[in-house]
């Protein structure tokens, strides 16, 4: 079974990831297939030079995440224009991993997008799981991660698809607004039925 695990900006889809490892499961991260492919020399990564300027480039030719972020979060056209190069790449190589992991006979594979919804990708799972926060606990955890402002936080997260929609389309939710140990006992108890599932559904093949 793939899990698909999605939400929106600091409601600590990582944690949640790292939490069914823990359990067994095999994980596998959009955001560290999306830095393979605008590796330096990578197709992807001249398309993007070519959009945004070489502005967007460290000194080593590495892709500079943060100064490409504050052109896309300012600026929903410049997103859509970014999405659209990266997204196709992302997909065909989660595919393959997806694939391969699926070959296997791996019991959970967890599939960690935050883009699921964005990237047209919820055939790539088999369940859907949306981890969500309260919006004054986002709010806090995102200018302390990032050390923002209020109102840079505010556009962080308008930029987004809302809460509320993610969560029409999902499986399942967790709530990650309290301490990491309430968050680490939900995973558990949702990766025990998901493994049940795993386990009913071997029986009756």
């Amino acid at each position: 079974m793939i899990l698909g695990i999605t939400g929106n900006i600091a409601s600590g889809k990582s944690i949640v990831a790292e939490f069914f490892a823990e359990t067994g499961a095999v994980l596998l991260s959009a955001d560290q297939l999306a830095r393979e492919v605008v590796k330096p020399g990578s197709p992807v990564l001249q398309k993007i030079v070519d959009r945004f300027g070489a502005g967007v480039l460290q000194a080593d030719g590495q892709l500079d995440r943060a100064a490409l972020a504050e052109l896309i979060f300012a600026d929903s056209h410049a997103r859509q224009d970014l999405n659209a190069l990266i997204h196709p790449a992302i997909a065909a190589l989660s595919e393959r991993r997806l694939k391969a992991l699926d070959g296997n006979g791996e019991t959970l594979v967890v599939y960690e997008s935050p883009l699921l919804f964005e990237a047209g990708a919820e055939g790539r799972v088999d369940r859907i799981l949306v981890v969500t926060v309260d919006p004054k606990v986002q709010l806090q955890r995102l200018m302390r991660r990032d050390d923002i402002s209020e109102l840079a936080a505010r556009n962080k997260i308008a930029s987004q698809m809302p809460q509320a929609e993610k969560c029409s389309r999902a499986d399942y939710t967790l709530d990650n607004s309290g301490t990491m140990d309430e968050c680490r006992r939900r995973v558990k108890a949702l990766a025990a039925e998901l493994y049940a599932q795993i386990r009913d559904r071997s029986k009756n093949r």
